[in-house]
């Protein structure tokens, strides 16, 4: 059975499940970090030396960290010429920017709020960095907002893997309690991801 470590509300491995389940993957998923713990065992750290998740473990027990990469790699492995990885390498080629516009550019602007608001203590929290943070995201996020303005995702006028982490990360700008610019093209983007189960299921929930 292919295994998925990492606990279900981290945003990380919430991209890899759905993933598998777009693609009609079996695997079944382990709770591991935060609360769980088991990230720093000699065991854990020979599959991923930064002792984060998710680690995807496949039935042969080959494995692959970097959440982005292990989508890819499920596209490649198991989606290729598909409408979630085409062929096409430019169409392709946006499904990628998207993802690593998610994992760099998105994550780098609205996670220090999140990290502050769901993984700080209260009494521990600066507020200079929230606000600082919330404020950046809006810059960030009307990129997307335009982007999604001129076509209904990531890479064109059909979802790709691509739309997974940046999905995520839409969903988690437009539900944290922070406040935010109109951006219609958003929440019409989350509301068409509202349609696929998995998201509807692993996505939108409640931030913790």
């Amino acid at each position: 059975m292919r295994r998925i470590l990492g606990r279900a509300n981290s945003i990380n491995v919430m991209k890899v499940v759905w993933a598998c389940e777009e693609l009609g993957l079996d695997y079944a998923r382990e709770d591991l970090g935060g609360p769980f713990g088991g990230l720093d065992t000699p065991a854990y750290r020979a599959m991923n030396p930064n002792a984060l998740v998710p680690v995807l473990v496949e039935p042969d027990g080959w494995t692959l960290w970097e959440s982005n990469a292990i989508l890819r790699y499920l596209g490649a492995t198991y989606a290729k010429g598909s409408a979630l990885w085409p062929d096409d390498a430019r169409a392709r080629a946006l499904a990628d920017q998207w993802m690593d516009w998610q994992q760099t550019v998105a994550n780098a602007s609205l996670g220090p709020a999140f990290v502050q608001m769901y993984r700080t203590a209260p009494e521990k929290r600066d507020e200079g960095v929230i606000r600082k943070s919330i404020a950046r995201a809006a810059e960030t996020f009307r990129v997307a907002e335009a982007h999604l303005a001129e076509q209904p995702y990531a890479a064109g006028d059909a979802f790709t893997l691509g739309d997974i982490p940046l999905a995520c990360h839409v969903y988690r700008y437009l539900h944290m309690p922070i406040e935010r610019p109109d951006f219609p093209a958003l929440t019409a983007y989350h509301e068409r991801m509202l349609s696929r189960p998995s998201y509807a299921r692993l996505v939108a929930v409640p931030i913790t």
